[in-house]
C-alpha cells in the first residue's frame, strides 16, 4: 500500500507544471555518438555530445562569437603567446577543483599522436601553468585562428584520467577500449549518468554548475536514442515517444511541419567524394599495376558524370545546395567565384575516360557511411547509377558510421563519400586537414585520398601564420581555385539541415549542426 502511495505521489507531482519541475529531453538520431573520450574522434555528434559534459576555455554564443567559459579573460602578450586567466570555484563532477594543470593537461592530451584534436591544437608550442588559475598558450608562429581552435578543447581532469589510465586519448581507429570511452568527469552542465552503446545514453543535470543562473533552457536531464530507420524516428516523435530529431527524412518534412516543427537552415558542412591518388595500385579494383585516379583525366571524367542538380532534386528533395568547392559560404575565405561548378557532361566524361585507356573497364569500391549525413547512402547510391551510365562500374560498401570512420581514417578506402564541416568557420581547417600532403599534426590529417599538390603546400602553410587579412585571403583563394582545377576531391553539395521536434520544444538552431542541450526549453 505504502509503495502504491508513493507511485500516485511521484505521478502526481510529474503531472504537476510546478516552477522548478525536472524535465526530460528525449532526442534521437540514426546513429550513435561515437565515443565520450574528449578528443579522440573529431565528429560533430559526438563533439556535441561530449559538449554536455565537458567545457572548453572559450565556446562560441548564438551568434558564433567568442565568448568566455573556463576562462574568464585573455590577452595576447606578443604574436605567439596568449594568457589566459581560469574561472575561479569551478568543480569537475566528482568534487575535484578545477585548475590551470587540468587545462595543460587537457591541450597535451588533444596533441598526443592517438588524438583527433589535432586540428584544434595546430600551431600550439606548448600550454605551460603560470599558477593555478593562469595559463600561457604559446604558438610556433602567429595564429591567427587559435581562440576558434580552441573552442573544441574541452578539459578534463588530469587526477581522474591518470587514475583510470586514461592519460592517452582513446586509438578509435584500432578500436581500443578505454576507460574514458565510456565513461566522465567534466565541468559541463550535464553529467553521464548511464551509457549503452547504439541503445540509450542519458545525462543528469549537473547542479552544481557554475553557470547554473546563467542556464538559458529548463532540461534537467536528457535521454539520447540512435534510431537507424527514418520512419521509425519519424513515428516516434509524433506519437510523443520522443521530443526532437536531429536528423529528419526529407520525405517526411511535410508531414512533420503539419503535426510537429520544423525548423531548417544552411550547415557549414561539404558533402564530397574523395579518391585514393598514392597507391601505385588502386587496390579494391579490378585495374593491376596502376592506380587511375593519379591520372585527373579519370578524376575530372568521374566529376563531369556526376548530376548533382538531380541529386538535390531526387536523393536530397531540396535539401542541398550545390558546390564546387570544398568549404561554405558561411565559412572565412568562401568567394562566389568558388562556387560555380565544372558542367555535368556524361558525353565528355566518356571521352576522357576512353582518352585515358578505361572505356568501359573501370571497377572500384565506394565506401559509404548509411546513418551519418542527410541521406548519405541513397547519394552513394545514385552517384553509383550515374558512373554507370559513362561506364563506370562502382560497387558500393555501405556501412554504419561506427565502422565506416576507423575504416576511412587507417586509410583503408579506395573511394569514399564524406562531410566537411569547419568548427573554426575559417578555411585555414579545410586547407590543412583536407588539402594539404599529409605531414606532421594537422597536415592531411584527413586527407584521406592523399591529394598532394606541393606548390599549394608551400601557400597552405603561409597562410597559417599570415595576420595580414587582405594576402590571407587572396591565398586562401589560390589555394581553392589550384585544388579544383586539379580534382581533388569532388565536392557535391552544402547540407541544409532540419530538425524536428514537438511544438512545445524551444531550440537554438545552428550551423554546425550542434544541439546545445543547456539552450533547449520543454514547455
Amino acid at each position: 500500500m505504502r509503495r502504491t502511495l508513493i507511485a500516485i505521489a511521484i505521478a502526481a507531482a510529474v503531472a504537476l507544471p510546478t516552477i522548478g519541475q525536472a524535465k526530460t529531453f528525449r532526442w534521437a538520431a540514426q546513429g550513435d555518438i561515437l565515443t565520450f573520450d574528449p578528443h579522440s574522434q573529431n565528429e560533430g555528434m559526438t563533439i556535441a555530445a561530449n559538449s554536455y559534459v565537458y567545457e572548453p576555455l572559450v565556446d562560441y554564443d548564438k551568434s558564433f562569437k567568442i565568448n568566455p567559459r573556463l576562462a574568464t579573460e585573455w590577452e595576447q602578450v606578443s604574436p605567439t603567446l596568449y594568457r589566459f586567466k581560469l574561472r575561479p570555484g569551478v568543480k569537475f563532477h566528482d568534487g575535484a577543483a578545477f585548475t590551470a594543470d587540468d587545462v595543460v593537461f587537457s591541450i597535451h592530451r588533444a596533441m598526443a599522436p592517438t588524438s583527433n584534436y589535432k586540428a584544434y591544437t595546430t600551431g600550439i608550442k606548448e600550454a605551460r601553468k603560470v599558477d593555478d588559475l593562469t595559463v600561457e598558450i604559446e604558438t610556433s608562429a602567429p595564429n591567427p585562428v587559435l581562440l576558434r581552435q580552441l573552442t573544441n578543447v574541452f578539459i578534463m581532469n588530469k587526477a581522474w584520467s591518470e587514475k583510470n589510465n586514461a592519460a592517452k586519448p582513446q586509438d578509435f581507429v584500432n578500436k581500443e577500449e578505454t576507460y574514458a570511452a565510456r565513461n566522465t568527469n567534466g565541468t559541463g552542465p550535464y553529467k553521464l549518468k548511464s551509457r549503452e552503446v547504439d541503445v540509450r545514453t542519458v545525462f543528469e543535470e549537473n547542479k552544481d554548475w557554475w553557470n547554473k543562473a546563467g542556464k538559458v533552457g529548463n532540461v534537467t536531464e536528457v535521454v539520447f536514442t540512435p534510431i537507424k530507420q527514418n520512419a521509425t524516428r519519424t513515428a516516434a516523435l509524433l506519437s510523443g515517444e520522443i521530443d526532437f530529431v536531429l536528423d529528419p527524412a526529407a520525405q517526411d518534412l511535410e508531414r512533420l511541419r503539419q503535426s510537429a516543427k520544423v525548423v531548417e537552415g544552411n550547415e557549414y558542412r561539404t558533402i564530397y567524394l574523395g579518391l585514393d591518388q598514392k597507391r601505385p595500385e588502386l587496390q579494391y579494383s579490378n585495374i593491376k599495376g596502376k592506380n587511375p585516379f593519379q591520372d585527373i583525366r579519370v578524376r575530372e571524367a568521374l566529376y563531369r558524370a556526376i548530376d548533382v542538380d538531380a541529386i538535390k532534386r531526387a536523393v536530397m528533395r531540396g535539401l542541398s545546395a550545390p558546390t564546387g568547392t570544398m568549404i561554405a559560404p558561411q565559412v572565412h575565405g568562401w568567394a562566389q567565384s568558388l562556387q560555380a561548378r565544372v558542367p555535368y557532361d556524361p558525353e565528355k566524361s566518356r571521352a576522357l575516360l576512353k582518352e585515358a585507356g578505361y572505356d568501359g573497364t573501370l571497377n572500384f569500391t565506394l565506401d559509404c557511411p548509411n546513418n551519418r549525413y542527410i541521406n548519405d547512402e541513397a547519394i552513394c547510391q545514385a552517384v553509383v547509377g550515374m558512373w554507370a551510365k559513362v561506364g563506370v562500374k562502382a560497387t558500393m560498401n555501405a556501412m554504419p558510421r561506427s565502422t565506416y570512420f576507423p575504416k576511412v581514417q587507417s586509410f583503408d578506402t579506395s573511394a569514399f563519400l564524406f562531410g566537411w564541416g569547419v568548427p573554426t568557420f575559417d578555411a585555414m581547417y579545410t586547407l590543412q586537414n583536407l588539402i594539404r600532403t599529409k605531414g606532421e599534426g594537422a597536415d592531411g590529417m584527413y586527407n584521406l585520398g592523399n591529394y598532394s599538390n606541393k606548390e599549394l603546400d608551400v601557400i597552405i602553410d603561409r597562410i597559417k601564420t599570415e595576420t595580414d587579412p587582405a594576402k590571407r585571403d587572396a591565398d586562401i583563394i589560390t589555394v581553392l581555385q589550384g585544388h579544383a582545377k586539379d580534382f581533388g576531391h569532388i565536392p557535391l553539395h552544402d547540407q541544409v539541415i532540419p530538425w524536428a521536434m514537438r511544438k512545445n520544444v524551444t531550440v537554438v538552431h545552428r550551423a554546425d549542426n550542434r544541439l546545445v542541450a543547456d539552450w533547449v526549453k520543454v514547455d
